[in-house]
């Protein structure tokens, strides 16, 4: 079987998935794709080229290149809708190995900084386009980012339905009007005829 330099990113994505970042050596890569060093050396001029790229790999893969497509949306909530559904599809296990190796490697922090901002953006930016009240807009895109990083860091069972299911209740609350914040709760029960 001949195997082609995506191959390596992919299965880079399994052993990021499987054992986590620390976890992530040539010698399991090759044992996996069942390859040597040398074709390994082949594509890449070094381990740590090889990381480097497999983390701009995932960047592009996962999330750029997703985010390129959904701008081409014009609708916002068809554009939300296709945000939620690229949520769902990602490899969750991988990208949580990518977090956590992210603790302890600069550059992998950058990257996976650069994401959440990238990825926090066209949400913000898509809910802006739905609601006029910026606050609004921003508390749903915080809220998505935390939904799926928690999702990614819960030891929990996958359950993809649920986070499906979760994620279109979160979008139904563009449309729903704002409660009212503690403050004004407080007035409204203190006295109703304000």
């Amino acid at each position: 079987m001949a195997v082609a330099r995506s191959d390596y990113f992919a299965v880079g994505y399994e052993v990021l998935a499987d054992a986590g970042y620390l976890g992530l050596k040539l010698a399991e890569v090759c044992r996996r794709l069942g390859v040597t060093t040398g074709s390994f050396y082949h594509f890449f001029p070094s381990w740590t080229h090889y990381r480097r790229e497999l983390v701009e790999h995932w960047k592009t893969e996962a999330t750029t290149s997703q985010l390129a497509l959904a701008r081409t949306e014009p609708d916002p909530s068809r554009r939300i809708a296709q945000l939620a559904r690229v949520a769902v599809g990602l490899n969750h296990r991988a990208e949580a190995g990518f977090r956590a190796w992210s603790s302890t490697d600069t550059e992998v922090r950058a990257t996976q900084v650069e994401v959440d901002a990238l990825r926090h953006q066209i949400v913000l930016d898509s809910a802006l386009e739905i609601t006029a009240d910026p606050q609004k807009a921003k508390q749903f895109a915080d809220t998505a980012v935390y939904l799926l990083v928690g999702y990614e860091q819960a030891t929990l069972a996958p359950d993809v339905a649920g986070l499906e299911s979760i994620l279109a209740e979160l979008i139904s609350t563009l449309d729903a009007p704002r409660p009212p914040g503690p403050a004004v709760a407080k007035r409204t029960r203190a006295n109703p005829q304000k």
